[in-house]
């Protein structure tokens, strides 16, 4: 792989910085590692000058002389974690209608869960709360998605910050990891599930799992958010 990189402006989260997920993803797709964490340390800039640099296993992404967000192999970060359990088709896209993001979203032009995203441009995942601690939603696939394991990352991550009130408490993800199964093919109808673990203070922690159209596990995830600042 190319250890020189730019994260195009197609993949932000916040208007001028990366997706999250996505922007994991990148990092935990140059380690050959079963579970990787990948922390983000500051927010991921677009369209800049960034390289990859392994060592020890892990990878970090770096602007210059400043590390912005770091992977290592933790094999122990999702043991005991569980998949959240899945709903039916119908149920997910009975929640993606009463996404709240639809009618209040600190950041409408996300790539994974931006309403302003058209078809083909963003993911367009719409989680909607089915009760006071999961969400639940629907991935079509794109051709642009299928194979790609930073799209599994992205999908693994905003989901989970909608289990919060982020409508009106804005987050952003600080620490992700995940275990990536499998990715989906072009077409594919995959559930995307969300669950609130818990929060402190400005933290809040979420699990995410993502399943196939037949119902198979493709990845799941165990997240740390940060509230912005008012």
């Amino acid at each position: 792989m190319d250890m020189r990189l730019s994260i195009d402006r197609r993949f932000r989260g916040p208007v001028s910085s990366g997706n999250g997920g996505y922007v994991c993803g990148l990092v935990a797709a140059h380690m050959q590692a079963p579970v990787v964490e990948v922390t983000l340390r500051k927010p991921p800039p677009l369209e800049v000058p960034l390289e990859i640099v392994p060592g020890d296993g892990g990878a970090r992404l770096v602007e210059g002389d400043e590390t912005v967000a770091e992977g290592v192999p933790a094999p122990s970060a999702m043991e005991g974690s569980v998949a959240v359990p899945p709903v039916d088709v119908a149920e997910a896209r009975a929640a993606s209608a009463a996404y709240p993001g639809l009618a209040e979203h600190p950041f409408p032009e996300c790539f994974v869960c931006g309403p302003l995203r058209e078809a083909g441009d963003g993911m367009r995942l719409f989680p909607g709360r089915l009760d006071g601690e999961r969400t639940a939603c629907l991935w079509t696939v794109s051709e642009d998605d299928a194979g790609d394991v930073r799209r599994v990352w992205a999908g693994l991550d905003c989901p989970g910050g909608w289990t919060a009130p982020i409508e009106g408490r804005p987050m952003v993800l600080g620490r992700m990891a995940a275990r990536i199964e499998a990715t989906p093919s072009a077409g594919e109808v995959c559930v995307v599930m969300g669950q609130l673990l818990g929060g402190e203070g400005r933290k809040t922690w979420t699990a995410t799992t993502i399943y196939s159209a037949g119902g198979h596990e493709l990845g799941r995830a165990l997240a740390t958010w940060i509230t912005l600042p008012t």
